[in-house]
């Protein structure tokens, strides 16, 4: 009877052993697992990265951060530097502060989406007349930062794939703003193809009609603006 109880013991050990050998080998299994499909992405921008005018609060980025997580079964860290009212000397200061760079070095992907603010401004803060000389003059200093800021990201992280979004008219009955948007997002094109594992993503053909249906004011998207916007990162790009 000892020896019975004694055995059955023994057994027992040998049973909670194994179960916590197999428990943690699970455990570790699926660490390695997460480990694996865990991705970082760095969103750089002005309001519109930011979210601007999504009630939400997610605008773009949160969105395409979960449809990844849903569609890719992928764990995403996203660092969103985005702000409000930001140009594209701003971002260029910013890619170069250290905290950003280790981002940017570690980042899987990277979004770029700049150029509203610098449009605004170089035409004197709003776009109701069109003023041709100082929005050219706003161009040429407008490609000299993407240029700079694509080369700083690159020296950082050469494998990382660029999302680069083009602009879109918040005046699509117009065509004279038509015409504006058309060639810068036609001369950012040109920069982006000098670089390596960058992609172009078009949003001009989005907001083809003036709606509140996809408005929050006369320039940000609301909610359904913003998911107009990641479906077509997420057709255009398979992460």
């Amino acid at each position: 009877m000892k020896k019975t109880i004694i055995y059955a013991a023994a057994l027992i050990v040998v049973a909670l052993i194994g179960a916590g050998f197999f428990s943690g080998y699970q455990d570790n299994e699926d660490t390695a697992d997460s480990n694996r499909s865990s991705k970082t992405m760095v969103t750089l921008g002005d309001s519109l990265t930011y979210g601007v005018g999504d009630n939400s609060g997610e605008g773009y980025v949160e969105n395409l951060e979960n449809l990844i997580q849903e569609e890719k079964a992928a764990n995403v860290k996203v660092e969103n530097y985005g702000i409000p009212g930001q140009e594209s000397d701003g971002v260029a200061k910013q890619v170069k502060l250290t905290n950003i760079q280790e981002d940017i070095r570690n980042a899987d992907y990277i979004i770029l989406f700049i150029g509203t603010n610098d449009l605004i401004q170089s035409n004197g803060g709003d776009l109701k007349g069109i003023n041709e000389e100082k929005i050219k003059e706003g161009a040429v200093e407008y490609e000299k930062n993407i240029q700079e800021i694509l080369t700083t990201i690159r020296q950082e992280n050469k494998d990382a794939p660029i999302l680069f979004l083009g602009l879109y008219n918040s005046y699509p009955d117009s065509a004279e703003h038509e015409d504006i948007i058309v060639r810068w997002n036609a001369n950012s094109q040109k920069i982006v193809d000098d670089f390596e594992r960058i992609k172009f993503i078009s949003t001009n053909d989005l907001f083809e009609e003036k709606s509140k249906e996809y408005f929050s004011d006369s320039l940000h998207p609301n909610e359904k603006g913003y998911e107009l916007i990641t479906k077509k990162i997420i057709e255009e790009y398979d992460f």
